[in-house]
């Protein structure tokens, strides 16, 4: 990344995480990803319940090896591959009421609001209520200049990848582009749409100058 890049990362971050306070939730911003693992492991405490939800910038960043290292640390996580899908889901169950969320957002805009999209809804339902720390890592790349936008990047962009990566025969792994399909592998169900918290900083928006996820 060239210096000009990295120095519109920072100026636009330090406007988000303005914005981000006002609307009641907290941000803070790292160079690069090693850095953002870090802070993120210096914010669990002790004896925490962690629950993971879908994110690859998390799986790019070595952030779940560094925390399931953690002593007295529980991980509550419903992705290995040899895991059945009733224990799975139970899993997810547990992750309402743990202690810290992390997962990603989809798209961020300029004046601080989330953008999600999920499949099941565990994500989105625990971003907006249950765990008593929410902690989002989102690399630059998912700033969007404002709500229509971040809803195009999502359908148009953060699915689709994300339909080729899970391997689901959807009509967007064939275009590229979201066709609103009605197939029983659809991840496209549940929007959520974050503008503010009641809880302030509940929800710590760690913006990374690089590019992470999709």
């Amino acid at each position: 990344m060239d210096q000009h890049q990295a120095d519109w990362n920072a100026k636009a971050a330090r406007n988000i995480i303005t914005n981000l306070e006002k609307r009641r939730m907290a941000g803070s911003y790292c160079v690069s990803a090693g850095q953002a693992k870090d802070e993120v492991v210096a914010m669990i405490p002790e004896g925490a319940t962690v629950f993971r939800c879908g994110s690859m910038t998390s799986v790019g960043m070595g952030l779940w090896e560094a925390i399931a290292a953690l002593p007295g640390v529980t991980l509550l996580d419903p992705y290995p591959p040899d895991l059945p899908p009733d224990e799975a889901m139970e899993i997810r169950r547990r992750g309402m009421i743990a202690d810290v969320m992390i997962a990603s957002t989809n798209a961020i805009t300029l004046d601080g609001i989330l953008v999600n999209l999920d499949g099941m809804g565990n994500r989105v339902a625990a971003m907006a209520f249950g765990p008593k720390q929410v902690i989002l890592v989102v690399g630059m790349n998912k700033v969007v200049p404002d709500l229509a936008s971040a809803v195009a990047r999502v359908k148009h962009y953060a699915a689709p990848v994300n339909n080729i990566r899970l391997g689901y025969k959807n009509p967007c792994t064939e275009t590229g582009l979201c066709t609103d399909c009605k197939t029983p592998g659809r991840i496209c169900n549940l929007w959520s749409t974050i503008e503010g918290h009641m809880i302030k900083d509940r929800i710590h928006v760690k913006l990374v100058g690089e590019n992470l996820g999709y």
